[in-house]
């Protein structure tokens, strides 16, 4: 099975985006090396703690810094842009690193309804047009006869993926015939017979003669379980106070949490927020993911770390690379990590 990584660039509490930043170009790299298929950037606004607001430039950076990895946006929320101007930056990219793009495309503000406000345009975000926003974007990418045209032309097939956690994202992206991300990691409550629904009403099309699952979900690998616990641990205070601070403060240690004790609302909303999570060491992480594989029909796995040291991120990756089989030899981990 192939797997991919989601990279949403989260500041350290004491950190800053240039550092953060730096750290996810080493990622892509490392990511490439261990044996990942893709890298995907994610879409976030007005937020103290996510320096990943603007995935196209993030991924022409990403390209200059590796050779083969596929590079997408994880994803770009449509209803605040245009569509032709989604198509010709992309476009860019294409050019830029041919055979290599992915376009993933959201419905969700990635934001509050005020900033959302903001970015529109005309101060009017449209996602009640988010369908026909999807239509214009791929007639914009792949009909030569388009008015105005995509300038440069893109150099195709450059694949445009439905990203959601809902039944509305899996309607749409069956009736186009695009291949659908599920946010699990987002919505850990999603149905599975959601899958069934989009795979039942697939219809066939130029980019995909059959329907295409990716599943996101949080990995926190380690050597140890109290290790993986720990990151596990530290994410979901992270997670609350993202939440309670609106955005604020960044990721958190696991030295730092260990000292915290959630409170009975805290813990139930964390046991609901982490519910799909996979923790543990290699074979807890293999039986782990198998298990979702399963349930969710899926056809590949894009997993997101977001833990405060960079060097056990990438052990994690590395574990969950190698419990899936998709890992290549890669010597004096710890070291490049750690530099």
């Amino acid at each position: 099975m192939k797997i991919g990584l989601l990279e949403q660039s989260l500041i350290k509490v004491d950190g800053n985006a240039e550092e953060t930043l730096a750290e996810s170009l080493r990622l892509a790299q490392i990511a490439e090396e261990i044996g990942y298929s893709r890298i995907w950037v994610s879409e976030h606004h007005d937020s103290e703690a996510i320096a990943g607001s603007s995935p196209e430039v993030l991924l022409a950076a990403l390209g200059a810094a590796t050779k083969k990895i596929r590079l997408g946006s994880g994803g770009v929320m449509l209803p605040h842009y245009s569509p032709l101007k989604v198509a010709e930056n992309f476009a860019v990219l294409s050019n830029l690193y041919p055979g290599r793009i992915d376009l993933g495309i959201g419905r969700a503000p990635g934001a509050d309804i005020k900033t959302a406000i903001a970015l529109a345009t005309d101060a009017k975000p449209k996602f009640e047009r988010f369908p026909d926003l999807v239509r214009e974007l791929i007639d914009a990418l792949n009909n030569p006869e388009h008015s105005p045209r995509v300038s440069p032309p893109p150099i195709l097939p450059l694949p445009i993926w439905i990203l959601g956690s809902s039944p509305d994202s899996a309607r749409l992206a069956a009736e186009l015939g695009l291949p659908y991300g599920v946010a699990l990691f987002i919505n850990p409550q999603f149905d599975p017979h959601i899958i069934g629904l989009y795979k039942k009403h697939f219809k066939p099309s130029a980019q995909c003669s059959e329907s295409k699952v990716m599943l996101s979900t949080q990995i926190f690998a380690a050597d140890t379980e109290d290790k993986a616990a720990a990151l596990s641990h530290a994410a979901n205070l992270s997670f609350v106070r993202f939440v309670t601070r609106r955005g604020a403060p960044g990721t958190i240690s696991p030295e730092e949490a260990m000292q915290y004790r959630f409170s009975a609302e805290e813990t139930l909303f964390v046991k609901q927020m982490s519910e799909r999570r996979i923790v543990g060491t290699r074979n807890q992480v293999q039986e782990q993911a198998g298990e979702l594989i399963d349930v969710y029909q899926a056809d590949e796995m894009l997993a997101v770390c977001n833990a405060y040291h960079f060097q056990d991120r990438v052990r994690s990756f590395e574990i969950f690379a190698n419990a899936m089989g998709a890992a290549r030899n890669r010597e004096n981990t710890s070291e490049t990590a750690a530099a």
